[in-house]
């Protein structure tokens, strides 16, 4: 039977600041969004007829609360008309990113879900077309559909443009165990609609739709940092900042809080190997989930050639 395996890798925002909100809710953003080796691992195989979810090692709901099962379900009703008769999947989700945490784990999920059943039916979808069936699910999800390390997002965080990320750095990633809601965040969230202003090089806002991308050029450095909802998220739990202060303590060229949070990542240039171990193996002692890891600064290629189907 017909399977395949994909990486669905973590991300941290290295930019975030919120525009504005929409009739319907959703926030307008602009954001760097820097892809990282640290991989949930998604199984895909042919069965039967029907969809089935497991999530083995993980508390993850096997049911439509589950956006890589939404995702399955979305894909197969999407595109029924292209697929074998009496199609079904079933889908095996290995987490090792921790889950609501800031570093888009669910819609990478999602993602290698549309790129790897488009992968294993032969369907030939344009990662565009993907991209658009992705952001039904969540906003995150289009950055995941692409191949980029890197980009700027803006709108919601679907519209996308390729753009420069980290180089020779280490990111360490520390969680202090809890999950954080991204909508009580948002909610709590007060909007400064009156700035206009973006506090990058080189770069102004247009209108809140279309912001230039700063990054399509030039690399991203410790000065760039920004994270609109890290106060937000800081004055709910005090932990952000004494992790924060812990990872600046012991060296890093800088530290912010990725996305709603709570996960807070540091920068440690790779000449501070040792330096940024020393930081892992504290940490490591009082926090369950702390990665050393570094950023992806290829193309990512998520699964080998699938079988063809007959």
């Amino acid at each position: 039977m017909t399977k395949v395996c994909l990486q669905a890798p973590a991300k941290i925002n290295l930019y975030l600041q919120v525009l504005g909100r929409r009739d319907d809710g959703y926030h307008l953003l602009a954001t760097l969004m820097q892809k990282l080796h640290l991989f949930d691992l998604v199984e895909i195989e042919i069965n039967a007829g029907g969809v089935t979810l497991d999530c083995p090692d993980s508390d993850l709901p096997r049911n439509k609360e589950n956006i890589a099962l939404r995702a399955a379900h979305l894909f197969l009703r999407t595109y029924a008309s292209r697929l074998p008769r009496d199609f079904g999947v079933h889908i095996t989700l290995r987490k090792h990113i921790p889950i609501a945490a800031g570093l888009g784990g669910g819609s990478s999920d999602a993602a290698a879900v549309l790129v790897g059943l488009d992968g294993i039916f032969q369907t030939n979808i344009a990662q565009d077309e993907l991209a658009a069936i992705g952001v039904k699910l969540g906003a995150d999800v289009p950055f995941f559909i692409y191949d980029w390390p890197v980009a700027w997002a803006t709108g919601i965080g679907d519209r996308l443009s390729e753009a420069v990320g980290l180089k020779n750095v280490l990111v360490l990633l520390v969680n202090p165990g809890f999950s954080v809601s991204t909508k009580l965040i948002y909610e709590k969230l007060a909007l400064t609609l009156n700035e206009k202003k973006i506090n990058l090089k080189n770069s102004q806002f247009r209108d809140v739709w279309n912001v230039d991308n700063p990054f399509a050029g030039r690399l991203f450095t410790p000065d760039d940092l920004r994270n609109d909802l890290e106060q937000v998220t800081s004055s709910l739990f005090k932990e952000i900042v004494d992790i924060k202060e812990q990872l600046l303590a012991a060296g890093a060229s800088c530290a912010l809080m990725s996305g709603s949070g709570a996960t807070v990542f540091a920068l440690f240039d790779k000449g501070a190997h040792e330096q940024a171990m020393i930081c892992y193996k504290q940490l490591a002692e009082v926090y369950e989930y702390v990665f050393l890891t570094q950023p992806l600064s290829n193309e990512l290629d998520r699964f080998s050639a699938p079988e063809k189907i007959e």
